[in-house]
């Protein structure tokens, strides 16, 4: 009998999700100016638990990443500065000063933290200690996104109101990548080949890089006069990419780019704010529809349903490793 607990123990462990969807969100539905905030800021899907609110209520959480050693502490691109989120999110710290405001992304590499915001890009190599600006060359400082490249860690791309830009000396210097005029909105790596990068822009389209983001070259027509802003890669399947943002929705691509198809029926409207592949499903895709809540297919976006907080604008969805005792 106690074998057999153990096997049906094994298989439920082997069955059981790798990681777990983290949202950056506020409920801004119906919200009036001066009433209590609904809740808002990081939450966590639990599975069968449904979704968990951590840490504070927080009116403005843009973006998070985690340190790949410890996937239990979060680090959270927030309204008043960098917060370390530790057990998984529950236990808040600022990093920053109060000079430092309305950041827009952040990138983790170990000890090394990188952030974007309205005044530039900064950078601490003593994981919060120790913060220092890192955008000479960069002229107009207002940064929107933000990578660290996860195989050269002095590589950096960053998404400014001029263009891309790329370091390859830890920030020390920036040199245009491409995208020129252009507002970019999100960057991304492929899990599949660290050579290849995305970048979604406001009214520019999509620009890619195959140089490892040394430079980038437009991606075709796609969202071009219109905003995208996000974009993910399905890691179990090479060649399937989901962009999304304001009028195309969602669109989905199987052939590594070179075609896309509309993968809106079933959504309320198609205004997407963030898209992500589930690392632990093949074709499991979630969306975020504007101020409606977020939808889910099992199929890459041929059919929705609903799963869960209403009312919300998710500005980023992130996959995190589950760390089991």
């Amino acid at each position: 009998m106690r074998s057999l607990v153990f096997l049906l123990s094994v298989a439920a462990l082997a069955q059981a999700p790798k990681h777990r969807l983290h949202t950056c969100m506020v409920t801004s539905k119906d919200y009036v100016v001066g009433a209590k905030l609904p809740p808002s800021g990081l939450f966590v899907n639990a599975g069968t638990q449904g979704w968990q609110h951590r840490g504070f209520n927080h009116p403005y959480v843009a973006a998070l990443d985690f340190d790949t050693r410890d996937p239990q502490t979060l680090f959270l691109a927030a309204g008043n500065g960098v917060i370390r989120a530790g057990d998984d999110g529950r236990e808040w710290k600022i990093l920053t000063g109060n000079d430092v405001t309305e950041l827009r992304d952040i990138s983790v590499k170990g000890e090394t933290i990188w952030f974007a915001h309205t005044a530039g890009i900064a950078v601490s190599r003593d994981g919060g200690k120790n913060w220092s600006a890192a955008d000479n060359g960069i002229r107009r400082k207002y940064t929107e996104a933000l990578l660290v490249d996860r195989t050269e860690p002095e590589h950096v791309v960053a998404g400014t109101e001029q263009g891309l830009f790329v370091t390859e000396d830890g920030g020390r210097t920036w040199g245009a990548a491409g995208a020129a005029g252009y507002q970019a909105r999100r960057i991304v790596q492929s899990p599949h080949d660290a050579k290849e990068w995305l970048a979604a822009t406001e009214k520019g389209g999509l620009f890619r890089s195959r140089d490892g983001g040394k430079t980038f070259e437009s991606g075709g027509n796609i969202g071009v006069d219109r905003t995208l802003y996000d974009i993910s890669y399905d890691p179990a399947k090479p060649g399937r990419i989901a962009v999304c943002g304001w009028d195309p929705g969602v669109l989905v691509s199987e052939d590594g780019g070179r075609t896309w198809q509309p993968r809106n029926i079933g959504l309320p409207n198609p205004w997407i704010w963030s898209v992500a592949f589930d690392p632990d499903q093949p074709g499991k895709l979630w969306a975020s529809v504007h101020e409606d809540e977020i939808h889910v297919s099992d199929d890459a976006g041929k059919t929705w349903r609903r799963a869960g907080l209403p009312g919300s604008i998710i500005y980023r969805m992130v996959f995190v490793p589950e760390v089991r005792p």
